[in-house]
């Protein structure tokens, strides 16, 4: 009994030193792992786009209404509806009796008053020596001279008339006046038309290239206007981009052409038009875009991914920084928009902080943190299991 009694003391005293040292091993494993690690990136200022994005409506390039110069009865409609047409072809044919008509009865005007002024000019002619010679009153020559002079100038007028009545004759056949897409016909074979209705016979677009114009407010361009005067931002790239209807991407990329110098009275905007590409026809006059593009660019901003940057119960904007010792350092920024999926910050940090973009959760000011560069994943191990757990962050 009391041999059992010692073995079990000694088991006991030989157990302290490894309790001990178990416990002196934990501690310094405990030391290492303490602080946690993060991921961070390092930021310099660079140049940084603005980006805009207004709406827009889809203008034609050209459009023409096709109207009569003439009056008469549509004799003939020469396209097809809803098709191409080019400038200078025949469209309508308006009936053409009565300028052709007109066109005659020039024509026989104008042979007369040649066939007058012919006799007056030889009749003048004639009597232009007997004057000098005295074998006829001066005044008869004198009177045959006028007589000349306004039968040429009678051809003259009936060489007119005669114009007038061929442009008229040309007239009724109505062609294009540009090249595009005509709409439907307004007006049928039959129709009594007009030089002076209001109704135009058709439409032509000229869909390729095609406009966008886009609504921009006043207050937001003359800020822009200061921000360019002062050198705070510089001019940015007039290339547009469009967001269809469906939420897709359109194809081609546009210009911005212009801006109007004056504001609509009714909205505060004022209207900018680009140019686009528009070969396959996708875009149609009075469709509704979405445009964005690079209207100036800031020359010294920083860009945050978006997961660093955090608010608080005030709604300002802060990030966490690896400081001095790696201790965290919390600092509030201004963040004026976003670039993709970065914050542009134009406040607040310096060229070569260092940013805390992962393992922020549960980091306070001061902390002691184990910082790892963002880009390069680092694994953890569970303490005594040696399985992956995940990353940073």
């Amino acid at each position: 009994m009391k041999y059992h009694l010692r073995a079990v003391l000694l088991h006991i005293a030989c157990a302290f030193p490894l309790i001990a040292l178990a416990a002196c091993s934990g501690g310094a494993d405990k030391g290492q792992q303490g602080a946690p690690a993060v991921g961070y990136v390092i930021v310099s200022p660079g140049p940084v786009p603005i980006t805009t994005s207004l709406s827009g409506r889809v203008v034609a390039y050209e459009t023409s209404e096709v109207r009569p110069q003439v009056s008469g009865v549509i004799f003939k409609r020469l396209f097809a509806e809803g098709g191409i047409v080019r400038a200078g072809q025949p469209l309508f044919q308006i009936d053409p009796s009565l300028y052709q008509a007109s066109v005659n009865q020039a024509a026989a005007n104008l042979t007369a008053a040649q066939a007058t002024a012919e006799a007056a000019t030889a009749r003048a002619d004639r009597l232009k020596p007997l004057a000098e010679m005295e074998a006829v009153a001066k005044q008869d020559y004198t009177d045959a001279l006028a007589q000349a002079r306004q039968a040429r100038a009678s051809v003259a007028q009936n060489q007119a008339a005669l114009d007038t009545a061929r442009i008229n004759l040309r007239f009724a056949t109505v062609p294009a006046p540009i090249s595009g897409h005509i709409g439907r016909s307004l007006f049928t074979v039959g129709a009594l038309v007009s030089a002076n209705q209001a109704q135009p016979l058709a439409v032509i677009q000229r869909l390729d290239p095609i406009f966008v114009d886009m609504q921009q407010s006043s207050a937001e361009l003359l800020s822009l206007q200061r921000a360019l005067a002062a050198g705070g931002v510089t001019a940015g790239s007039t290339q547009v981009r469009l967001k269809l209807d469906d939420g897709s991407d359109y194809a081609y990329t546009g210009t911005v052409r212009f801006s109007e110098v004056m504001v609509n009275e009714a909205t505060g905007t004022v209207t900018l038009r680009a140019s686009f590409s528009n070969p396959q026809g996708s875009l149609l006059p009075g469709m509704f875009v979405q445009t964005v593009f690079e209207q100036a660019v800031d020359p010294s901003a920083y860009r945050v991914p978006q997961q660093a940057v955090t608010r608080d119960f005030g709604g300002d904007a802060f990030v966490y920084l690896v400081g001095k010792d790696n201790k965290v350092e919390r600092r509030k920024v201004a963040t004026a928009r976003t670039s993709g999926t970065d914050w542009v910050v134009t406040s607040g940090l310096g060229s070569g902080d260092r940013i805390i973009v992962q393992g922020i959760n549960n980091l306070r000011h001061g902390m002691q943190v184990r910082p790892l560069p963002a880009s390069d994943p680092q694994k953890v191990v569970r303490p005594g299991t040696g399985q992956q757990a995940g990353k940073a962050g």
